[in-house]
């Protein structure tokens, strides 16, 4: 490149032209910080294009996981509450959900649902109200969504799979509520992850017996009797209808599986 500076064009002091940043004034055009203040209105088309292309949606992913490490990163122990959207405070599940984030956060643990109602109300309500962390991880539906008012730490999410990591990159364990299809695709992804060793092997509670034992049946009977799964894979499932033990469960198991990498203490107020 020639070192002949171009007419109009003189170097501050005793600066030496730089070739690099001074394109725009040998091209004669726009700086880039210019061209990106003053669009066009082709630009701005552009621009609204762009916000729905692959490149664009990889940097909202990306900025998603960010949002959400950042948030977390110092959550401490926690787990995560999962269960139905459509029961209201009169339900049974309802207060056992409630119940059980109660005594979780005054144990010790945060308490991380979906942030929407029904049972993950009730499990933030419990731990906001036992005075502990409670985590409402939102997500972006085709109808009008809110986040319950017993969340202090929010989250808002576009993409599932974000979401989805998060309940369980952070989580000593799971308590799955009767619920529905949501419900059941958190249930058997967590159980996906620790079987093919991608999670460690944390508890996985199922309150209520009477509306999981079908469920189980089914798994022994078709999944089990056909081969499909291993029997221990069955082993990782527990259904109960004690909320004093799932805490215990959770408590000791945290405790025993982290003890190698000395685990933030268990406060039992």
């Amino acid at each position: 490149m020639s070192d002949e500076v171009k007419p109009g064009y003189t170097p501050a002091g005793n600066m030496i032209p730089n070739p690099w940043l001074s394109r725009s004034a040998f091209q004669g055009r726009q700086t880039e910080d210019a061209q990106l203040l003053r669009r066009s209105i082709a630009a701005r088309e552009r621009d609204t294009q762009f916000l729905h292309s692959d490149p664009w949606r990889v940097l909202r992913i990306t900025g998603e996981f960010v949002s959400g490490f950042d948030a977390l990163a110092d959550l401490g122990p926690a787990v995560t509450i999962f269960g139905s959207a459509r029961i209201g405070e009169d339900h049974p599940w309802y207060s056992a959900a409630q119940q059980t984030a109660k005594r979780l956060a005054e144990t010790g643990f945060a308490v991380i649902t979906g942030g929407g109602p029904g049972v993950m109300e009730a499990a933030n309500r419990g731990a906001f109200e036992a005075g502990g962390v409670s985590v409402g991880a939102n997500i972006e539906l085709p109808h009008e969504q809110g986040m319950n008012r017993f969340v202090n730490v929010p989250l808002n999410f576009r993409y599932f799979f974000v979401r989805k990591t998060m309940f369980i990159k952070y989580a000593e364990g799971f308590i799955i509520f009767p619920g529905g299809f949501g419900t059941l695709d958190e249930l058997f992804e967590a159980l996906t992850l620790i079987q093919t060793g991608k999670l460690g092997n944390f508890p996985v509670l199922l309150y209520d017996t009477a509306f999981w034992t079908p469920l189980i049946d089914w798994v022994r009977m078709t999944l089990l009797d056909g081969g499909l799964i291993s029997p221990n894979d069955l082993d990782r499932l527990t259904v109960t209808d004690d909320i004093e033990f799932i805490v215990h469960r959770l408590a000791d198991c945290y405790q025993a599986n982290c003890a190698v990498s000395d685990p933030a203490p268990l406060v039992d107020r």
